[in-house]
């Protein structure tokens, strides 16, 4: 007995307790091959084999050939990321997502499983904005193609509203010389739309306002106005309404100009001469930002002699360069005076010398608005000024155009603004809350948190390291739509009500677009712009809906651009710097050449903690997944002296690797793998929804 004791102990020690742990055949040869001599030893032997491929028939017969993975559970750094539905858990809103990828003409409507509901089909790109309307048509903001006249991040230039078959309803085109709709629309109760749109001044009239000559570089300067369109007939529209940034400026540097004042007790007023600390953006963020679907208009080809494959664009390996992203250590609304280094915004740029990209045409880059119809105001995201601004709509457009007027009595002055307080002289760059911040919105009534404003924070510059989080705030006002503030204090308040970020911050960012709502049931739908991911968090930061934009269809190429444009817009009309004077300011000592050295967002954590189809792990259930790192080598440049190389024209919206650029610029790679501006769910007993299902599936009842 003990010597079968011994043969039983050394062909099964481990192989079958409980049934949980199965033999590999080669361990079952192995302890087959037992060299212990006994009676009965090749029946005994047979026993055990018996008995191990019972054992192993169990396991596999309770385990599937390709298990999937468990939910919450990480996968390899490098798992591919799944597209479209990652998870949906019960917690989740229950509803309908509307959203436009940004390198798609078609709108899309997925339900909760991440399947298409409804689709809109389009002839142009998207201008970023869309909203389902209550009688289940779609408002789209549109790119208006061939425009000569503005270039950049956002840009618009039309309008549609679309049947649920494709067919245009309505248009408005505002793409002219001296105006263009850009970003972000809002539709209003009366049937009216607001717009956001640049408006052209001239160098001479900006110098004639008090604009710094240091800052005025280019020959044009881009500040933002809003307007109120009433659409009329199949196209066309009557302006009823307008507001503009250049009737409420102040400035700080010449006292024999307008507008002179001193900031700090003018905070109704914005300063011309602001000027956002931190490095430019590189033409190779700008390739980039092309890529992704998010800069268009004249900027779709590099000038003549420059070679159209860019520098690898997107963000850095983690092991890289140090962020060096953060503002400097300065204070007061001029940082320096060593060439313009605002970071982030609109990237369209007037003034083009050797070095590239120099200054800014686009002054404030609003780039979201929003209607709050029980105080009659308007919320702007004024991305340059890291700021939100509400301004008063109770007022007509000549007391808008003023300082007297309206249910407030101030006109067309700032109500409120949060995010900056030295934007307006009341604070330092260690008071500032909001960094290049996007879609700022009103909690609507019957939502958790009501009445109070949401805005993605989206990051770029923070002392504390890049990252995004979602801020809402309560602003200090009362049931008339009046704003407290204390005498020589920043606008509160203080610190956000609630805020979301991921468990490991650097593991959510989005260097641009994006945005977030809160839904019904107190859960927030976030859209991270860049990486082309919707999901939905609970109010303690629980992921509880996921989904991975799959929609990566590259719009056409055009025809080319507008004779004389390049990569960052219209070209500068004077004479190039050249020599010694290419890194020099108009009078000052050589700028700092700091796009040699940027670096570009760091890479989102995609797919760090993800199985090749699984969701994120439970230990962060807010962290977003990791892009894979590309490491495909690099384009060849054109060779030093080269002049009569033939010019490829570049898609303006990305494209496959080869022509275009480095691997992964575009779609389906990095910068061109989907990006989204910003999405909406609608409850699904909405009646703009029952609406639009039930009149698809019977275009009679329409």
């Amino acid at each position: 007995m003990d010597m079968m004791n011994a043969h039983w102990n050394c062909h099964v020690r481990g192989a079958a307790i409980g049934g949980c742990t199965a033999l590999h055949p080669a361990a079952l040869r192995r302890r087959m091959s037992c060299g212990t001599a006994a009676p009965g030893c090749g029946r005994l032997r047979m026993a055990v084999a018996l008995l191990a491929a019972a054992a192993l028939a169990a396991v596999a017969g309770a385990q599937p050939a390709n298990p999937a993975p468990e939910p919450d559970r990480a996968g390899s750094d490098d798992a591919p990321r799944k597209k479209g539905l990652v998870f949906n858990r019960d917690a989740a809103f229950a509803g309908y997502t509307l959203f436009a990828p940004l390198n798609s003409t078609t709108t899309y409507l997925v339900d909760m499983k991440g399947e298409v509901a409804h689709s809109w089909p389009s002839k142009y790109a998207p201008g970023q904005s869309a909203y389902l309307l209550p009688d289940g048509s779609l408002l789209r903001a549109a790119r208006e193609p061939d425009n000569r006249n503005f270039g950049g991040g956002g840009i618009g230039g039309r309008v549609e509203r679309l049947a649920p078959d494709g067919t245009v309803l309505w248009e408005y085109v505002c793409a002219d010389e001296k105006r263009c709709q850009h970003h972000d629309i809002e539709p209003l109760p009366n049937g009216n739309i607001l717009m956001i749109a640049w408006e052209k001044k001239s160098r001479d009239e900006a110098l004639a306002a008090g604009r710094d000559p240091e800052l005025a570089d280019g020959d044009e300067l881009w500040p933002d106005c809003v307007i109120e369109v009433e659409p009329q007939g199949s196209s066309g529209g009557r302006v009823v309404w307008e507001w503009h940034v250049w009737d409420h400026l102040v400035q700080d540097f010449d006292e024999d100009k307008p507008n002179f004042g001193t900031l700090a007790e003018h905070t109704e007023l914005i300063d011309l001469n602001y000027r956002r600390s931190g490095p430019r953006e590189s033409p190779a963020e700008m390739q980039r930002l092309r890529a992704l679907g998010y800069v268009g208009g004249g900027d779709d080809s590099p000038p003549a002699g420059q070679d159209e494959t860019p520098d690898r664009g997107g963000p850095p390996d983690r092991n890289g360069p140090p962020d060096r992203d953060g503002p400097p250590d300065r204070d007061g609304p001029h940082p320096g005076r060593d060439g313009d280094t605002r970071d982030g915004g609109g990237p369209p740029f007037r003034g083009r010398g050797p070095r590239g990209p120099d200054l800014r045409a686009d002054m404030c880059h609003t780039n979201a608005i929003a209607y709050n119809a029980k105080l009659d105001q308007i919320v702007l995201s004024v991305h340059t000024f890291n700021e939100i601004w509400v301004i008063d709509h109770s007022t007509t457009s000549k007391e808008a155009a003023g300082h007297v007027g309206g249910r407030s009595g101030k006109g067309g002055d700032l109500l409120y603004r949060w995010g900056n307080p030295r934007a307006y002289g009341a604070g330092t760059a260690a008071d500032q809350q909001l960094f290049a911040q996007h879609d700022a919105r009103w909690i609507p009534d019957g939502h958790p948190g009501a009445g109070r404003l949401m805005v993605f924070n989206n990051g770029q510059g923070r002392r504390d390291g890049r990252y995004s989080s979602i801020v809402e705030i309560e602003p200090p006002v009362d049931a008339a739509g009046r704003y407290r503030r204390e005498k020589d204090e920043p606008f509160g308040p203080a610190r956000p009500s609630w805020e979301y970020a991921a468990e490991n911050r650097s593991d959510f960012f989005s260097s641009h677009i994006s945005g977030a709502h809160r839904l019904a049931n107190g859960n927030t739908l976030i859209c991270d712009g860049e990486q082309g991911r919707l999901f939905e968090v609970a109010p303690e930061g629980r992921v509880v809906w996921d989904y991975m934009n799959p929609f990566q269809d590259a719009r056409p190429p055009r025809d080319g651009p507008p004779p004389g444009f390049g990569p960052f817009g219209p070209p500068d009309r004077r004479p190039p710097r050249v020599g010694a004077d290419a890194d020099r300011g108009p009078d000052g000592p050589p700028r700092a050449r700091a796009d040699a050295d940027l670096d570009s967002p760091p890479r989102d954590r995609a797919d760090t903690d993800r199985s090749p189809d699984g969701p994120p792990r439970d230990r962060d259930a807010g962290r977003l997944a990791r892009r894979p790192d590309n490491t495909d080598g690099q384009p060849a440049s054109q060779p030093a002296g080269q002049t009569d190389r033939p010019r490829r024209r570049r898609p303006p919206f990305g494209g496959p690797p080869g022509p275009w650029g480095p691997p992964g610029i575009g779609p389906g790679g990095r910068g061109g793998r989907g990006g989204v501006f910003r999405a909406t769910r609608l409850a699904a007993d909405d009646p703009a929804i029952i609406k639009l299902l039930r009149g698809a599936a019977d275009p009679g009842r329409r």
